[in-house]
């Protein structure tokens, strides 16, 4: 675990400990162990002592107990007229989880079912932090509440190069962002338009839908992905951009085209976009 927590996180960051296979082992890299967790060790301060010592790490655990019951998420062992949680055709809790019910997509009208869920906080395609309770048909969402804004990040990840290897990590270009972030660690400040111009012959820009998501001055995430690539070539700052409603801006999008969008804006421009935590909320009937 890298960084502080939020206490209001531990739950979350329970469940992603208990998911994690035997033999389980935790580190903490400039964190202090929220309430609960007596395990795991402390890592180095610096990045490259850390990384040495984590993979030693992962090879000496003897594992840890998980934190939560391991029961089911509702009773359902003898509930209902079959004993299996379900109430008629689609009511209950089958198996301890309810069934998607059918609500009218937004493109077209047509029924389908809408599954509910929160994602977040520790979700690797989204921004650290950031907790959305969403409501998708498929692929698209229908509806977004945020719970919590992104975590704070340090001055490097404001740079072009750590902005723009989030992105590339959503389209499956894990080496570039490797590159991009070796380069901000040697040095935040130096242009690098060599890699500038490594990252637009793949083709990035063509591979992001054009009008996608236009933030408060007209730019959409082509025209901001573009910008953090120049700002990069010259050594600076990318401009900054205000996403404006940022919950209104994800209703209808796919899912995919959600992740670019939040990766498209720094932490910074999306902290401030959500002044007030767990009342904004957008609906695709709005």
């Amino acid at each position: 675990m890298a960084g502080e927590q939020r206490p209001s996180d531990r739950i979350a960051l329970a469940r992603i400990h208990a998911q994690l296979f035997e033999p389980r082992a935790t580190v903490w890299w400039r964190a202090d162990r929220p309430s609960g967790f007596d395990f795991g060790t402390g890592a180095p301060e610096s990045v490259s002592d850390a990384a040495a010592f984590i993979s030693a790490q992962a090879t000496q655990s003897e594992g840890e107990a998980i934190l939560l019951d391991d029961g089911p998420p509702n009773p359902w062992e003898g509930v209902g007229p079959y004993g299996q949680g379900g109430n008629g055709m689609m009511g209950g809790t089958p198996y301890g989880r309810p069934m998607a019910m059918t609500t009218d997509d937004l493109r077209d009208g047509l029924a389908l079912d809408a599954y509910s869920a929160t994602f977040g906080p520790y979700l690797t395609q989204w921004p650290p932090g950031l907790i959305m309770e969403t409501t998708l048909q498929g692929d698209v969402i229908q509806s977004v509440r945020i719970v919590e804004a992104p975590l704070a990040q340090d001055l490097l990840a404001a740079t072009p190069h750590l902005e723009l290897a989030r992105l590339l990590r959503l389209l499956e270009l894990p080496a570039l962002a490797d590159r991009l972030v070796r380069a901000a660690l040697a040095d935040p400040a130096r242009a690098a338009a060599g890699l500038a111009r490594a990252v637009r012959w793949t083709g990035l820009l063509a591979a992001i839908p054009s009008a996608l998501a236009r933030d408060e001055s007209g730019g959409d995430v082509r025209s901001r992905t573009a910008g953090r690539l120049d700002a990069l070539s010259a050594g600076r700052p990318a401009d900054p951009a205000a996403p404006g409603d940022l919950a209104a801006m994800l209703i209808g999008l796919e899912w995919h085209e959600a992740a670019l969008v939040l990766a498209s804006f720094s932490i910074d421009e999306l902290r401030g976009a959500i002044a007030s935590p767990a009342v904004r909320m957008a609906k695709g009937a709005a």
